[in-house]
């Protein structure tokens, strides 16, 4: 069921669970866009295909707040705030080892993406990364230390909170691919994109949205 925050005639921001796409791949997997596309046609009756702008995206197994355009006007307006910075992307996310600073730092790299095995590594030729993060907590999950973290993403590449934290020696815990010594379940994945913050392209109003 798709769980929508706000709608008007311009924007439409909703939750992507895990396990689904933010758009389809080619797989038999189910994806925001499309979902959101027959959302529209249904419930406005409208023919033939639906305008809906991608704006940004999020892993398959992360949940959390997305903004789509429905007019391209719309798209166009919010995608310069987004090359501008003035787009404001919040996680939480539980990582192996204990992290201690409760203010944040800035952790800035350069990251590239291995296409073969859909991974992203470090690589000085690679394009600018850069969060900021903060320790919520420490604590035992099976006798195992983890912290969790509050971040503020400034780039979107791909895998990239996954990538940067795993090359400080704090991997999500549970993320195998990017070094964890624990697994969990794909619907246990530990990053939520908690916090959404946008100018809205026709009022200019700011909009927050949090789960």
């Amino acid at each position: 069921m798709l769980d929508i925050l706000y709608e008007d005639n311009h924007v439409i921001v909703a939750i992507k669970p895990r396990g689904v796409l933010s758009q389809a791949d080619g797989s038999n997997k189910n994806d925001m866009l499309t979902i959101i596309k027959d959302y529209i046609k249904e419930k406005y009756n409208k023919p033939g295909n639906v305008y809906l702008g991608l704006l940004h995206r999020l892993d398959i197994n992360t949940k959390g707040i997305m903004v789509f355009a429905k007019t391209s006007k719309a798209a166009s307006r919010i995608s310069e705030d987004i090359k501008k910075h003035d787009f404001v992307k919040k996680y939480k996310a539980t990582v192996e080892g204990i992290i201690n600073n409760k203010e944040f730092i800035l952790l800035e790299s350069k990251i590239s993406k291995n296409e073969s095995n859909r991974k992203a590594y470090i690589d000085n030729s690679g394009q600018e990364a850069s969060l900021e993060y903060r320790a919520i907590k420490n604590y035992k999950i099976n006798n195992f230390d983890v912290t969790d973290l509050d971040i503020i993403l400034h780039t979107g590449r791909f895998h990239q909170i996954r990538c940067q934290l795993s090359s400080i020696g704090h991997p999500l815990y549970g993320d195998t691919k990017y070094g964890s010594k624990n697994k969990v379940s794909d619907d246990d994945f530990p990053l939520t994109a908690y916090h959404l913050e946008f100018k809205h392209p026709v009022t200019k109003e700011k909009m927050i949205f949090e789960i």
